[in-house]
């Protein structure tokens, strides 16, 4: 499945959380999306978990 469609279908979910739900509907769907975008990345080996609680700077503390 490309991104494309992945971004649309994940667009829609969160236009009718926002239609029947409301805002705050909204902001809990986008919430848990970010949420399980993340561990999937985490999942997949995409994404270190230390990369969060790194300085920026490189520099060990």
């Amino acid at each position: 499945m490309s991104l494309a469609v992945i971004g649309m279908i994940a667009g829609m979910a969160l236009g009718f959380a926002g239609y029947f739900g409301g805002f705050g509907a909204f902001l809990l769907v986008a919430a848990l999306g970010a949420v399980g975008f993340v561990v999937g990345r985490l999942v997949e080996g995409d994404l270190d978990l230390g990369d969060f609680f790194r300085p920026r700077d490189g520099r060990r503390r």
